[in-house]
């Protein structure tokens, strides 16, 4: 048996981590899962295949699921309107089947 959920992908600037972190939590989800991460967009090339001490060479990925499509187009609203002006940004939705995870199904399972 599997449960329904939201996928939100947040990618920008590493910069901008805690304060994306903390906008997650603020609506409500429960968790999520950040990578750093690189690639190629309008304002750059961003790559992480180089030791890096600088937060503003790299970018991070958030991937957030959320049970309902309110949540997640909270979070991606509050975000985008904070951040996505003066700092590189992208965020999307995807529909997800959670198969297995015991704190986003509860113990008896999906």
């Amino acid at each position: 048996m599997s449960k329904n959920a939201n996928k939100l992908v947040i990618i920008t600037e590493k910069v901008l981590l805690k304060k994306v972190a903390k906008i997650i939590e603020e609506c409500g989800a429960t968790g999520y899962t950040v990578v750093e991460t690189g690639g190629k967009g309008s304002r750059n090339v961003r790559s992480t295949g180089k030791p890096n001490t600088a937060d503003t060479d790299s970018n991070v990925k958030f991937e957030i699921l959320t049970e309902d499509r309110e949540m997640a187009e909270a979070i991606a609203d509050k975000v985008a309107l904070s951040f996505f002006t003066d700092f590189a940004g992208i965020a999307y939705l995807c529909e997800a089947e959670v198969l297995y995870g015991r704190s986003f199904c509860g113990p008896e399972g999906c």
